[in-house]
């Protein structure tokens, strides 16, 4: 009797199998996005362009619009911005302590496979951040277009980068002296500062894995890039500008695959004040100007994504970006019917799904069919328990 045809029959095949490489960028921009001007009015494939969408026209065929979705238990209003991709409930009570991201969820399954495991970005005013660590500390951001070109591009003098070398090897000898430290005091601790001291040794571990594959990747060449390192964009107010110069770094950092996971929190809190409308037409004008700019932007990070090739496929099939944002109504602080797409990746794109805007659909399930389509097997994450219905990879 044969044996069935197996993978290791077929290692020509395997390796290119195993060598197509799957990326996800994930935005939030946190105030909020003007329902009237987003949502379409029909579900389906026939929807009419909404006038942001009319913006993002080009890539019709490559994004998914969701209505009727948010992260069950996440109020709180602004505080939910926190939540976005962990969808970890009541950011805004005492004691909260986040869940893992789903951009370091997925650091954890295939992060090793590049130079940078994630890429945490950030653009405005504050120093907010998208990405949580398994133990909830949150990472920190990089705002400087400029020194994310260099830290991905610039090599340094071998000088530096011993340098950089030996403050790797001290930073993790520090880390070991912490963990043994840190064990010997355990077992005087009562339960309550035992599960505290769990949750920092959890952190040190994640760091220690960090340090660890920034050492292993230290001593190969970077990728060179022909592009000009960009200028920062110090005034916060132009956050729209400040995206654009951002996702053209980001997208050198897919198409050298410096990094596959990427998230890029937007402050737009310069705009807080016009947020709260209170459905005023020039204040309603106002804001629009100002959210069609952020969608302008989307507009040219999908038109060059899409337009560049990755062997018989583009960059853009290659990479999901998810973009939405934490309320469905800055206006009234409501966490609900949350503004959400979904573009690239690989999905069959092209539709509006529409949920009940009552009771709305986990916007973790999605979180859930977008780790399956990076390869990581797992049917939830955070409250999704399932995929996102009507989703299917193309």
């Amino acid at each position: 009797m044969a044996l069935p045809l197996l993978d290791a029959m077929r290692p020509a095949f395997a390796a290119e199998k195993a060598d197509v490489p799957r990326r996800m960028v994930c935005i939030e921009t946190n105030m909020g996005i003007l329902p009237q001007f987003f949502f379409p009015e029909q579900a389906g494939k026939d929807y009419a362009l909404s006038p942001y969408l009319e913006r993002l026209k080009a890539n019709r065929d490559h994004l998914t619009v969701f209505s009727g979705v948010s992260h069950p238990g996440v109020t709180g209003a602004h505080a939910a911005e926190k939540c976005f991709l962990t969808g970890t409930p009541h950011p805004e009570r005492g004691g909260f302590r986040n869940w893992v991201s789903l951009d370091q969820y997925a650091v954890e399954q295939i992060g090793n496979r590049t130079r940078y495991p994630s890429l945490t970005l950030g653009v405005g005013s504050e120093g907010q951040t998208l990405s949580y660590t398994r133990s909830g500390a949150p990472i920190p951001i990089e705002r400087s277009p400029k020194k994310l070109f260099e830290r991905l591009f610039v090599q340094g003098k071998a000088s530096e980068v011993a340098a950089r070398m030996e403050e790797l090897r001290q930073g993790r000898s520090t880390l070991d002296f912490v963990g043994d430290q840190a064990k010997r005091l355990n077992a005087s601790l009562s339960a309550a500062d035992k599960q505290r001291l769990e949750q920092y040794l959890s952190s040190v571990r994640d760091l220690e894995q960090r340090l660890a594959s920034a050492e292993e990747w230290e001593t190969k060449p970077k990728p060179k890039v022909t592009a000009t390192p960009p200028e920062d964009i110090k005034d916060g107010r132009e956050f729209a500008k400040q995206t654009t110069i951002m996702f053209d770094v980001i997208k050198l950092s897919l198409e050298t695959d410096s990094s596959r996971l990427v998230s890029l929190f937007i402050d737009a809190t310069s705009i807080h004040n016009i947020t709260h409308h209170g459905n005023r037409p020039e204040v309603l004008a106002e804001l629009r100007a100002k959210e069609e700019t952020q969608f302008d932007a989307l507009a040219g990070f999908l038109k060059v994504l899409s337009e560049a090739k990755e062997a018989d496929d583009t960059l853009l099939g290659r990479t999901m970006v998810l973009y939405g944002t934490c309320m469905g109504s800055a206006n009234s602080h409501s966490n609900y019917n949350l503004p959400v797409l979904l573009a690239g990746g690989g999905f069959k794109h092209g539709q509006h799904l529409a949920f009940d805007k009552d009771n709305n659909y986990p916007l973790t399930n999605l979180f859930v069919s977008m780790l399956q389509r990076l390869g990581i097997e797992t049917r939830e994450f955070s409250t999704g328990k399932g995929t996102m219905r009507g989703l299917v990879m193309s």
